[in-house]
């Protein structure tokens, strides 16, 4: 019986350890499929004119220039999102760690909604920034992409932020009241200790945020020129890869394999120099 019971198990686990395999090799290999798709048609149309110069002709039938328009948009609305973001996911997260007791009702009410808010689509995130954007009389632009952007990021932020703030050893806090520290020093000190994990945080949202391409559909727009204004409408990489890819002409589909490639290479930048700085923080944490 006992015998039986061991090839039993012992077939258990080969089975579930060829799943294990097996779903490793399909990630591995969609991921693989994907990247070499991507480098292989958009290395022939990278060039320094691609990056360098704007779409002429029209973005969707134009054969000459580039996607500098897509470059430059995507930099003003996630640079600018994730500045905005920082600004008021910090305070949140240090409200949460630090004024707020451990086992707060308003804590774990605030991390279930940013929970919920972090799951919701981002198609969601631009059916609302659009609602936003009419009540407030502003039309497809700079802005409204920035809003949009924003509101999608601070989720993530405050989410990844607050679990490593969650680990932090409180003793410090202690220690630093102890000392006549006020809530505003101890949180300098915090910050100081919690750097590492901010900074992934902050890597880890850019990735997501000039990788998004539903939330800023309705409400940045599209040009073919670079925005000097708010209120101007604005491109971005993810925008030009779906545009330009569904049209007609080769040159024009040509340009939007060299953003996805651009746009794949800074997302795995990102999300790469995010896993180093978080195992790094974490292997200085052991020591």
């Amino acid at each position: 019986m006992k015998m039986k019971l061991k090839k039993t198990k012992n077939y258990e686990e080969i089975i579930i350890k060829l799943i294990m395999y097996a779903s490793t090799i399909t990630v591995f290999l969609a991921l693989a499929c994907i990247i070499y798709t991507i480098t292989a048609q958009g290395l022939k149309a990278l060039s320094w004119g691609m990056i360098s110069k704007l779409p002429s002709g029209g973005f969707y039938i134009g054969k000459e220039g580039g996607i500098l328009n897509a470059i430059v948009g995507s930099v003003y609305i996630v640079g600018a999102s994730t500045i905005i973001g920082l600004i008021i996911s910090i305070p949140i997260v240090f409200y949460l760690n630090i004024y707020l007791r451990k086992n707060s009702k308003l804590a774990y009410a605030s991390r279930l909604s940013f929970d919920v808010l972090f799951g919701i689509p981002s198609i969601v995130y631009g059916a609302f920034g659009f609602i936003l954007m009419v009540f407030l009389g502003i039309r497809a632009s700079l802005l409204g992409g920035i809003i949009t952007i924003t509101l999608l990021i601070i989720p993530i932020f405050v989410r990844s932020i607050d679990e490593i703030a969650r680990e932090f050893p409180h003793d410090i806090i202690d220690a630093s009241y102890s000392l006549g520290a006020t809530k505003f020093e101890t949180m300098k000190v915090v910050i100081r200790q919690l750097s590492p994990g901010i900074a992934t945080a902050t890597l880890l949202s850019v990735g997501r945020a000039i990788g998004d391409a539903a939330a800023v559909m309705f409400t940045a727009g599209y040009t073919d020129q670079i925005p000097y204004s708010l209120a101007q409408p604005a491109a971005t990489l993810p925008l030009a890869v779906f545009f330009q890819l569904s049209s007609p002409i080769e040159e024009v589909r040509a340009r939007a394999y060299a953003a996805a490639l651009i746009l794949t290479l800074i997302v795995l930048i990102f999300s790469l120099s995010g896993r180093l700085i978080m195992n790094n923080f974490s292997n200085n944490k052991l020591k």
